[in-house]
């Protein structure tokens, strides 16, 4: 007798059921689509203790016939492909046919539809994939689908339901999904007889996210605007630095419409943001791209989330252009504690025009150092020693001393008080009447910090000059600020039109060093520093394959190693401002990114950990006194960068506290 048995047509559907139904949020997604896939321009989803007593998704869409009525209820039978040359090129969110007959074989299932034109349409009802009843319909035109008792039939699977809440919270997000993928379709949302959502149909995506998340979170957004790379456009809007969460329900990313989840996609976003964000923090985003659907494969899964590029590398790599230049072109400052920043003024900083911005170096031509193969030999960039700038035309600047004389502190602060507020001005090349010229400032004497500190118990950091390049167009002059003071010897405070700023003067240090320094990485390259004793690592062919074809890469991070036979590798030198006590664990972390990274991703995203960690211990200290002219420096420095919001960790550098928020505080302003 056989022992291999064709299952029956309703345990069979269950089965299916199990990949496709996995909770109550599936049967929402399932049904949504096949009413936004029948044209439908108002959807609505009513559910009842979470979803597991009643699913029912109401839709206008065009209805279907008796015989359509019956047939969408049989196993792999679908309006949306035809023939094989149909599943390359798939334009629908739905394709399968499996979520009809999979939903009536686990719940009380009820379909009623008509078509516009018809007098009359057709309901259907089946109980655990049995055929209940079939009559006539005189509702409205379109589709109304119930599921009630989910998993009725099945106690193994319902007993592995969650609590109401928890199902609740899922389907919620799926409509959230829907909704803004869709703005253009008006969406309502009912929970237990009350509306919880309701989405009128608009043009503006902005817009439906507002209605969704609220307007506070509307006004953080920057939007991307469309970039089309290697046959990819994408387009929406990203949250700035600063803004981030600690999951990813509010990282949104469609394609063609569809929500799909993909690493292709979470490493863009990951490398767009990198120094951006704090790490354990996720973006939020509201990203939609266009490809041609012949270029990916969305027949992957039959929750049809997972999704195959056929140009992985050419997807991530527009994505990861798309947004960093919204990033880099940012213009509102962080308004809050990290990582949700409360409100701000909607109000764009004073920008002054293109052609009266200029940039000073960080070091004087005369004092520049030509770069060297060994860096160590080059000063430590500080704002103490970076305070002077040159002078304007016709003025000789005083030589500075070559060691500077230690003063008390009688003396520093006798000086302090007799120096006027130093107010910052646009950069026009000549300075404020009220700012002494930089390059007469009396030079400071070691901060207590770094006189207790010996000359080598640091790596000397490797900056290069900055060049001379326009601010951006869209990043505040710093004659936008007036500072006032110093709060605590770390936060400087300053006013600019919208109201109170705060900046963090070692966060700032931080990011005006990481950009020096990976411009210098970029240009010419990491010095190495040989290892008493080569080392040598055991890997997998795999690794050794990607370890052989980047060692260009290594060697431009300052890390030389070469093949040491099968599956394995030598390592001879490290960077030379790397102090590491297990040279191999940092050689198998920079594998981890070699292997997640794209062919083109520079080799500078690579190292920028290291950077970031390197220039911590480099840069101005918590306590640090600073004067009003480095104060001064500090700022123009920090907004030439190309992203001065934040800090290579992602904390924020800059902080503003609108007018009408402190209105609020002092009760000028009704909340």
């Amino acid at each position: 007798m056989s022992r291999i048995r064709i299952l029956p047509d309703a345990l069979a559907s269950q089965v299916a059921a199990g990949e496709v139904v996995e909770r109550p949020a599936a049967v929402v997604r399932e049904l949504v689509d096949n009413s936004i896939d029948a044209g439908a321009t108002h959807v609505e989803v009513h559910v009842q203790r979470g979803g597991s007593s009643l699913i029912r998704v109401v839709d206008n869409g065009h209805g279907m016939g008796r015989e359509d009525a019956l047939l969408c209820l049989e196993r792999h039978a679908t309006s949306k492909i035809h023939t094989k040359e149909d599943l390359a090129s798939i334009r629908t969110l739905g394709f399968r046919g499996e979520a009809m007959p999979s939903v009536a074989s686990v719940s009380r299932f009820r379909l009623a539809t008509r078509e516009p034109d018809a007098l009359a349409g057709t309901e259907v009802e089946v109980h655990g994939g049995k055929m209940h009843a079939v009559r006539d319909y005189g509702g409205a035109p379109g589709t109304v689908v119930e599921a009630r008792s989910l998993f009725y039939n099945i106690p193994a699977r319902r007993k592995f339901l969650r609590s109401e809440a928890t199902e609740y919270a899922h389907v919620e997000q799926q409509f959230r999904v829907h909704a803004v993928a869709n703005p253009r379709i008006a969406f309502t949302l009912v929970r237990d007889g009350e509306v919880l959502f309701h989405l009128p149909a608009t043009d503006s995506l902005l817009a439906r996210i507002e209605g969704l998340c609220g307007a506070d979170m509307a006004r953080r957004l920057y939007e991307v605007e469309p970039f089309t790379l290697q046959g990819v456009t994408v387009q929406g809007y990203i949250a700035g630095p600063g803004v981030s969460r600690a999951n990813r329900q509010m990282q949104f990313t469609f394609l063609n419409k569809r929500s799909v989840d993909s690493p292709t996609l979470a490493y863009g976003l990951r490398e767009a943001y990198h120094t951006a964000l704090m790490k354990g923090q996720h973006p939020i985003t509201f990203l939609y791209l266009e490809m041609e659907p012949d270029t990916f494969d969305i027949n992957v899964h039959p929750a049809k989330k997972e999704v195959r590029f056929h140009n992985g590398f050419g997807v991530r790599e527009a994505v990861v252009q798309a947004v960093r230049r919204t990033l880099e072109a940012a213009t509102r400052l962080s308004t809050g504690h990290m990582p949700m920043p409360v409100g701000r003024s909607t109000a764009a900083p004073q920008i002054p025009a293109a052609d009266e911005v200029q940039t000073s170096l960080a070091i004087p031509e005369r004092e520049q150092v030509a770069l060297r193969s060994d860096w160590s030999a080059m000063p430590v960039a500080t704002p103490r020693q970076a305070a002077a700038v040159t002078p304007p035309a016709g003025q000789d600047a005083a030589p500075a001393p070559s060691s500077p004389p230690s003063r008390s502190e009688d003396e520093n602060e006798h000086e302090e008080e007799d120096e006027p507020t130093a107010v910052v001005t646009a950069r026009s090349g000549t300075p404020s009447p009220s700012v002494p010229a930089l390059a007469h400032a009396p030079p400071l004497a070691p901060s207590p910090t770094e006189a207790a500190s010996p000359p080598d118990s640091a790596p000397r950091l490797p900056v290069s000059p900055s060049p001379t390049l326009p601010s951006s167009p869209s990043t505040p002059a710093p004659g936008s600020f007036r500072i006032l003071g110093v709060l605590h010897k770390l936060y400087v405070l300053m006013e600019n039109a919208e109201g109170l700023v705060l900046m963090d003067q070692h966060a700032a240090h931080e990011r005006v060093l990481f950009e020096q320094m990976r411009r210098a990485m970029e240009t010419e390259g990491v010095p190495s520093q040989r290892l008493l004793i080569p080392l040598t690592m055991q890997t997998t062919p795999r690794d050794f394959d990607v370890l052989s074809r980047n060692l260009p890469v290594l060697h431009k991070l300052g890390i030389e190693a070469e093949p040491f036979g099968t599956n394995a590798f030598k390592l001879d030198a490290l960077p030379a401002f790397i102090k590491t006590d297990d040279p191999l664990g940092l050689l198998r972390d920079v594998l981890d990114e070699l292997a997640g990274a794209g062919s083109k991703t520079s080799a500078l995203r690579l190292g920028e950990d290291m950077i970031a960690t390197t220039v911590c211990r480099h840069a101005v200290k918590a306590n640090d006194h600073l004067r009003d002219p480095e104060l001064k420096k500090l700022l123009e420095d920090l907004l030439a960068c190309e992203m001065p919001y934040c800090c290579p960790h992602g904390r924020p550098t800059l902080i503003q506290i609108s007018l009408p928020e402190l209105e609020k505080k002092f009760g000028r302003r009704a909340p």
